[in-house]
């Protein structure tokens, strides 16, 4: 008789979606890459300008081997935020866009308009992103409007005047902390409010909202609620990661990210959302199955609310023609071994089967 136990049955589960990536930035699928130090955004961004110049690999080649990587791993939409400035103008944009249409509709890839190096003191960014806007982008970015740029009321308003201009919704970097860091957050929140932009509209990091003792924190949970603005967190090294629970309490809406893979910033990060998930249960201390698996809800139909595609946000369970499948007990057990998806399945359509 034998001893072999046999395999569990396929587990079903909602496809993933990474809510906050640069894959523009990504040195995927290439030779090691050595890192340089730096202690501040300014120097971190210095770097990245740089790295982007010597890259000997073209930009669609690197985006399109991360973006392959991201679909075989349950990856099936991502917001993937890209670099626009007056030096690369809106290149980025091209290469990722194009990356992006060799994968789908398998991937659905909304881009966002970023500006990494600096919108107002960078002259001719302006113009650079809503040149974007017609070369593939899809949502505006924005950047440390008081920590990078000196100048919350500017920069606002001109992230969210190109938004309303063109019919597009927003999407802005904070990473600012403590009481100036909510201080920005209340501030889009009123203007998002003001501009009738509710549901539309993500903070991404948001690490002030981590602080658990910063006196205005809950106000600015129930403010960023009331806007019904989306939040990111990518549960990265160093960084903070908001208390789950206490977002959800003040009906905060939250999705999760990978941020920078194998880029100047980090030589860490997969591309895989399963792999993420798992780093953001560790950093919140989630133990029971119930916070495991709300760690798995938040990178999946919660994600898929945030993109606005219907078959993750509305996922109807496993007989829906658009789901994963794993070799797993339970989605506890999947968010903690970190297996790869045994199938990849949209609208009916295999797009990924792992061979034993």
């Amino acid at each position: 008789m034998s001893n072999s136990r046999s395999a569990p049955p396929a587990l079903v589960v909602a496809p993933l979606v990474d809510a906050h990536i640069h894959p523009d930035k990504t040195s995927w699928g290439g030779p090691w890459m050595s890192r340089l130090p730096a202690d501040s955004l300014p120097a971190l961004i210095a770097n990245d300008l740089a790295t982007q110049r010597g890259y000997g690999r073209s930009l669609e080649e690197r985006a399109f081997a991360l973006l392959s990587a991201a679909l075989r791993s349950g990856t099936l939409a991502m917001r993937a935020h890209v670099d626009v400035s007056s030096e690369l103008g809106t290149a980025n944009v091209e290469g990722v866009r194009a990356a992006a249409e060799r994968l789908a509709p398998a991937l659905t890839v909304q881009i966002v308009a970023f500006p990494q190096f600096g919108l107002l003191t960078n002259p001719g960014t302006i113009e650079a992103m809503a040149a974007s806007l017609d070369a593939g982008a899809d949502l505006v970015g924005g950047i440390d409007p008081l920590g990078l740029e000196g100048d919350v009321a500017g920069h606002l308003d001109a992230v969210f005047g190109l938004a309303e201009r063109a019919g597009r919704d927003l999407d802005i970097h904070l990473h600012d902390g403590g009481e100036p860091g909510l201080a920005q957050i209340g501030e889009i929140a009123a203007r998002t409010v003001a501009a009738g932009m509710q549901g539309r509209v993500t903070v991404s990091h948001a690490f002030a909202l981590a602080e658990a003792s910063a006196p205005t924190l809950l106000d600015t949970l129930d403010r960023v609620a009331a806007a019904r603005l989306w939040i990111t967190t990518c549960a990265l090294g160093p960084d903070p990661v908001p208390d789950l629970a206490l977002l959800a309490e003040h009906g905060v809406q939250l999705a999760v990210g990978s941020d920078g893979v194998r880029d100047s910033w980090s030589p860490f990060g997969t591309g895989s959302m399963v792999d993420r998930t798992h780093l953001l249960a560790y950093r919140t201390g989630a133990i029971t199955d119930a916070e495991l698996e709300h760690c798995y809800r938040l990178a999946s139909t919660e994600g898929g609310r945030m993109l606005g595609i219907p078959d993750i946000a509305d996922w109807s369970g496993s007989s829906s023609d658009t789901r994963l499948e794993f070799v797993a007990e339970s989605i506890a057990q999947l968010v903690v071994d970190r297996p790869e998806p045994s199938r990849v399945i949209r609208a009916g359509r295999e797009v990924h089967h792992r061979t034993p």
